[in-house]
């Protein structure tokens, strides 16, 4: 049986639990993320297709890491339910709408509402020896609150 050709795309798996995990010594690294948003919304844009979904998706390469090479998966079809398209309209609007609050209040940090004005502290953070995994006063408040 012929092996099958490794690429650089079939390790982008990665790319999720790095950022995630990065987020839990610094907060700023959940900016990270925001690749994950904007770069397949971009490719479909001017490319016109699919292909980061297909292709580059790197939690979707998690998943069929998981379920299919590493078998954690029950072999069972998707429930009706999360393929109906109501379903999936209501997500994207739920999504939409916390995506448009998370806007929202990073503006009234920028903004400096008076409310808003505590210091963002995540209560997942692990102490660090090294000085560049605490922001306190290293970047904008608006900054961190949006990460």
């Amino acid at each position: 049986m012929a092996k099958k050709v490794q690429h650089w795309y079939d390790y982008l798996w990665l790319w999720p639990i790095i950022y995630f995990v990065l987020g839990f010594f610094n907060i700023l690294f959940a900016w990270l993320g925001m690749i994950d948003f904007m770069v397949p919304v971009l490719l479909a844009l001017f490319g016109g297709n699919k292909l980061f979904c297909n292709r580059y998706c790197g939690r979707g390469l998690l998943l069929a890491k998981l379920g299919g090479e590493w078998k954690w998966s029950r072999n069972r079809a998707t429930p009706e339910l999360l393929v109906a398209k109501w379903f999936r309209f209501g997500f994207l609007c739920f999504f939409m709408a916390m995506f448009g609050n998370m806007l929202w209040q990073t503006y009234l940090v920028a903004a400096q509402a008076q409310s808003l004005r505590e210091v963002v502290t995540l209560l997942w953070t692990f102490k660090l020896p090294w000085a560049w995994a605490y922001t306190a006063g290293s970047s904008s408040a608006w900054v961190a609150q949006y990460a």
